[in-house]
């Protein structure tokens, strides 16, 4: 038969795990007179349906065995999926063997993913892992050329379509097909490795996302973009435009930082993956106001992230100024209302029970960076005075505010805070001193008091240059993850001049 010629449908094999709406596509078969082969629990399904269908066991000789384990894994089966109708041999093999070709293979694999997100034991995870739907799967999806492979309930609104059409395909919608196949099968033995190299941590890296978001470009225009992942179950969006490569860069940042502030009332604005705002206060309006005021010209055009329910007050107030995109649990109806007054206005509600990932990949040069997420979080308990003058209590809670703030800024970074608020910070230098220098002007462009205040470093001193600039704007203690064989010219500057420092022994770079 040419390419060219669309191929009907004569014999169809069917065995599917999930039966949703596995009934309309029946039924078009039966009206299509395609004769159908099946097993086990579909087959008993299809025959409820008033529909004919044989067994696979009626065609191999052989009952389903070990459980159920081995039931469609026989040259009767395989032979009819694999053979190439345009060859005189195989067409012969078919012939002399008795092997009854098929056209159409209907297939999906047993829910490992779902498995093994539930928590089973590894005995009952193990028997989740198909044997032959996927080897199914791979045999017609490798023969395209004479079979329409259907791998998962997803593609049964296409089949459908075609099957009202009268059931013929070319081989070009049969190669789209295959390549779906072949996406499933290298989705489901990614899944599979992944889960096995947990405990193994074989020096490989496989990763795989069937689900996508488009994007209206790249970080630029000139460049393409796509999101990789299931964004919805992470995030409900209720208002606005469409999501774009920076917004999502800046929504990763936003969540890992509010993150670390569960307990508080805490709000904050970032720009370009870093904070120009951030509060911790009693109420959420108070907060805003804080956050707000640590960097105004910054906040334009900024997202906004609340670890707390969106009240009408505070919703009044954010919505004096222009901003992208705002974060949150929940929003009040009226404060909603307020919100969405901007047509463009992103507004996302964050879901509580979406995970986010813990590992973290880039692609560089021609391979893939990967490492854990960096989990932890600076804490009072794991403070240690190396200087004379302890902290007061005051400046304690500044310190493990700022601590973990400055883990969330691009480094080299230096932050500043006092009273539970970001009053300026220093992003993305090539020098630690030039970090501080750019924290203690945008503070002072603000109108902030730094007599009093916290400096948060992101790794540790060399040199003592950094305290002293710090020392001489007025900032009293300071937290750094030490480390450094010359902490202790850093060390004895405070102890000369009366400053408070902490360590952590956790560095926190951020690139």
């Amino acid at each position: 038969m040419s390419t060219s010629v669309p191929k009907p449908i004569k014999r169809a094999l069917i065995s599917v795990y999930y039966k949703d709406r596995l009934d309309l596509i029946v039924n078009l078969l039966q009206q299509l007179n395609v004769e159908i082969y099946s097993t086990g629990g579909t087959l008993d399904y299809i025959h409820n349906l008033k529909v004919k269908a044989h067994s696979v066991e009626s065609l191999t000789g052989y009952p389903s065995i070990l459980g159920g384990r081995v039931k469609t894994l026989h040259p009767k089966v395989f032979g009819g999926i694999l053979a190439r109708c345009d060859r005189q041999d195989d067409r012969a093999e078919l012939a002399q063997y008795e092997i009854p070709a098929f056209d159409l293979v209907i297939v999906d694999l047993y829910p490992f993913e779902a498995t093994v997100a539930d928590g089973k034991s590894e005995e009952e995870t193990i028997e989740k892992i198909d044997i032959g739907g996927i080897s199914l799967i791979r045999a017609a999806a490798k023969n395209y050329s004479d079979v329409l492979i259907v791998a998962s309930r997803h593609q049964y609104d296409d089949l459908l379509e075609v099957l009202a059409k009268g059931g013929a395909t070319t081989v070009d919608q049969r190669r789209h097909f295959a390549a779906e196949a072949f996406r499933v099968s290298s989705h489901y033995d990614t899944a599979i490795f992944n889960y096995f190299n947990r405990a193994e941590g074989i020096p490989a890296f496989r990763q795989s996302f069937d689900e996508s978001m488009s994007l209206r470009y790249g970080e630029n225009p000139h460049q393409e973009g796509r999101f990789y992942g299931n964004f919805n179950e992470l995030f409900e969006q209720l208002h606005g435009k469409e999501i774009s490569y920076n917004n999502l860069l800046d929504i990763d940042a936003a969540v890992q930082l509010i993150d670390e502030y569960e307990g508080d009332i805490a709000m904050a604005i970032l720009k370009h993956n870093n904070a120009c705002g951030m509060a911790v206060r009693p109420t959420l309006l108070e907060a805003w106001k804080a956050a707000l005021a640590g960097d105004p010209l910054s906040a334009f055009g900024g997202v906004i992230i609340t670890n707390s329910v969106v009240d009408l007050q505070t919703a009044e107030a954010i919505n004096e100024i222009f901003f992208e995109v705002i974060i949150a649990p929940d929003y009040a109806a009226p404060a909603l209302h307020v919100l969405q007054q901007k047509k463009n206005r992103i507004i996302l509600l964050r879901k509580e029970n979406g995970v986010a990932a813990t590992i973290q990949y880039r692609s560089i040069l021609n391979g893939v960076l990967v490492q854990d997420k960096n989990r932890h979080t600076d804490h009072e308990g794991g403070l240690k005075t190396v200087t004379q003058q302890h902290p007061a209590p005051a400046e304690i809670e500044d310190l493990v505010f700022a601590g973990k703030l400055v883990k969330h800024t691009k480094s080299n970074a230096i932050v500043l805070a006092k009273g539970q608020q970001l009053i300026g910070s220093g992003t993305g230098q090539t020098s630690r001193v030039d970090a501080l220098k750019q924290a203690i002007a945008k503070a002072r462009e603000f109108g902030f008091d730094l007599n009093g205040a916290v400096m948060a470093s992101d790794a540790f001193f060399p040199f003592p240059d950094c305290v002293e600039i710090a020392h001489k704007a007025g900032i009293t203690a300071v937290i750094q993850p030490g480390g450094s064989i010359k902490d202790g010219d850093s060390i004895d500057y405070c102890d000369q001049h009366g400053m408070a420092m902490v360590t952590t022994g956790i560095r926190h770079f951020k690139h």
